[in-house]
């Protein structure tokens, strides 16, 4: 992945060192986006109406949270490489939004060791990467992309951009009010329709990932030879029957939250080959 010299984010938080402390995730002020939301909610699964949705597509302030920050910001490579996916993830949401008569706010991503305070209770390592809707905030531990070489036997770069675009995804999901929409669904299911709603909202988030992938390489010609092979077999590796089936040799597809392996792989390839929103409407999809 080619991203040397390219515009740094500065809406990184670096709380490694500071005393503080999954892959998924679903708060802040909304923004509307007339018929995009209407096309990406899926009305028909909630029983709202359009109209209805939109009345609802605005919040009020997140709640503050007390944390503790480097006075000097790492530097190194893989905090630059952060920095700059986290950049290239600003400038197509951006360029979205602002397609639809929007403005985007892009979330800050803090970077922690071990565990730190979120306004979604204390975040761990072992969670993984996450978004917390109500402070906008992406939370990572960089021991996870090496835990992706590790486990997952999964190297290169554009994999990791791969997993912060994927909670830039449920941000962009939390912007948009869809994320409030399914956990209230949610609340009136089962827990194995709760689930299949889950895994809707984390495919779509892979979808938009791809998207973003698209758009960054028309803009930015980030992408090398074996990346985008990398990055599917990121999302095969994280799919909830492959970490089933190697945590404890059985796979129970109503438990599913993420999506199979398959699934994960197809909804981040259909937005990588579209690079348009309006493909990642997993909610309407007969199949996943």
């Amino acid at each position: 992945m080619k991203w040397e010299g390219d515009r740094q984010s500065d809406n990184v938080e670096d709380r490694r060192g500071g005393g503080g402390g999954g892959f998924g995730g679903f708060g802040g002020k909304t923004v509307g986006i007339g018929t995009l939301v209407i096309a990406l909610i899926g009305g028909a699964i909630f029983g709202v109406d359009p109209g209805t949705i939109l009345a609802l597509l605005g919040g009020g302030s997140p709640a503050p949270v007390q944390q503790q920050t480097q006075t000097v910001p790492a530097n190194d490579r893989e905090t630059q490489f952060v920095r700059t996916t986290l950049a290239y993830t600003e400038d197509v949401w951006a360029a979205l939004f602002r397609e639809q008569g929007a403005q985007y706010t892009p979330p800050r991503l803090v970077l922690f060791e071990g565990a730190t305070p979120t306004a979604c209770g204390t975040g761990q390592s072992a969670a993984g990467p996450f978004y917390c809707p109500p402070d906008q905030k992406v939370y990572i531990d960089l021991s996870f992309f090496r835990l992706m070489q590790q486990r997952f036997k999964v190297s290169g770069e554009f994999p990791q951009a791969y997993v912060i675009a994927h909670e830039v995804g449920h941000h962009v999901q939390n912007l948009l009010g869809l994320s409030d929409k399914v956990h209230s669904a949610q609340q009136r299911l089962s827990e194995s329709e709760g689930n299949a709603l889950s895994v809707r909202l984390e495919l779509q988030a892979d979808c938009f990932a791809g998207v973003w992938a698209n758009r960054t390489n028309q803009r930015e010609q980030i992408l090398e030879q074996g990346d985008v092979e990398a990055a599917l077999a990121a999302a095969s590796a994280i799919g909830d029957d492959a970490l089933q089936k190697q945590s404890r040799g059985v796979v129970v597809p109503d438990s599913f939250t993420h999506g199979s392996s398959a699934q994960r792989v197809r909804w981040f390839r259909r937005g990588l080959d579209s690079g348009q929103v309006e493909s990642c409407n997993t909610f309407d999809a007969r199949e996943l």
